[in-house]
């Protein structure tokens, strides 16, 4: 049964209980990872395995997530910024224990590439703290993965230059 989490704003992925911040860098540049990210939220479930659904709600205003394993998330919206910034926050979820729950995505160029911050903020009692931080490995793994599948979506294998082998 989901269940109504205590409202935060963005500022919430700087000074929560918890914080898990994962990074990576990608050949896409911040404009094609921003698109996935933010306006193309269907295609999630291609590059980010972890998610089963992404659906947008409320004309953009939110988002319903589906995980594998049957956690769902109905999310708000709280920072569009193309290609530098996207942030949300969970207001229903059938999740145990989590009390609140904000994710921040960050774009910063790098090259001709994108460095992408993952920050994934949340509240919840003790035991629910301390499985996080627990978790931190794995879901920093999910991440990476995620970077990965997104980059390679993103940036399709160049042929060989000429005169190279194969």
């Amino acid at each position: 049964m989901a269940r109504r989490l205590r409202p935060v704003e963005l500022d919430f992925t700087a000074t929560a209980p918890v914080r898990l911040v994962h990074t990576a860098t990608l050949a896409a540049p911040p404009p094609a990872v921003y698109r996935s990210l933010a306006v193309e939220v269907g295609s999630m479930p291609s590059w980010f395995t972890a998610v089963a659904s992404a659906v947008p709600t409320g004309d953009g205003a939110g988002r319903t997530i589906r995980l594998r394993g049957g956690i769902v998330f109905e999310e708000t919206i709280l920072a569009t910024e193309p290609d530098t910034r996207y942030g949300y926050r969970v207001d229903l979820t059938n999740a145990p224990g989590v009390t609140a729950l904000a994710e921040e995505w960050t774009l910063f160029p790098a090259g001709k590439g994108t460095r992408l911050r993952w920050t994934m903020a949340v509240d919840g009692p003790a035991p629910v703290r301390l499985a996080l931080l627990l978790a931190r490995p794995g879901v920093g793994l999910s991440f990476r993965d995620a970077a990965r599948r997104l980059d390679r979506r993103l940036t399709p294998a160049r042929p060989p230059s000429p005169g190279t082998a194969r």
